[in-house]
């Protein structure tokens, strides 16, 4: 059950990230002046948080859901800085920072359970002898 949820966040997280990184591509209807450029980022920036949202994924994958939390706030405070620092075009800010916000929103950490202590068995080597009979007890 918990593999559907990791499956099913990465495909989330790939398909919004990959709406945001690929906004360009989508077109409308034929207009008689040439649309204006698309928003784009550049590849460096686009290929480190693909990579880190990968991270991310990934650490979902492997049952680290803490560490996903982590790397998911990383990924978020990257974000914000990039699009502080004018590295994505107004157009694909919103869409960018929504896709990042949401998926830090939807990762929860979970701590392992702590391992059992170790059970004691009952009866070998603890009360040895009680059903012999001792000298006094005839």
């Amino acid at each position: 059950m918990r593999r559907r949820k990791t499956r099913t966040r990465r495909l989330e997280l790939g398909a919004a990230l990959a709406a945001a990184l690929c906004l360009s591509a989508c077109g409308g209807a034929k207009q008689s002046a040439p649309p204006p450029p698309p928003p784009t980022l550049s590849r460096s920036l686009g290929s480190s948080l693909a990579a880190q949202s990968t991270a991310v994924a990934d650490a979902l994958a492997a049952g680290d859901s803490c560490r996903a939390l982590a790397l998911a706030h990383t990924l978020q405070q990257r974000t914000i800085a990039a699009i502080n620092q004018g590295r994505v075009a107004a157009g694909l800010q919103e869409q960018l920072s929504g896709a990042v916000n949401s998926l830090v929103s939807r990762v929860t950490c979970v701590p392992p359970a702590p391992p059992e202590p170790a059970k004691k068995e009952h009866g070998h080597g603890r009360h040895k002898g009680h059903d012999k009979k001792h000298k006094g007890d005839d």
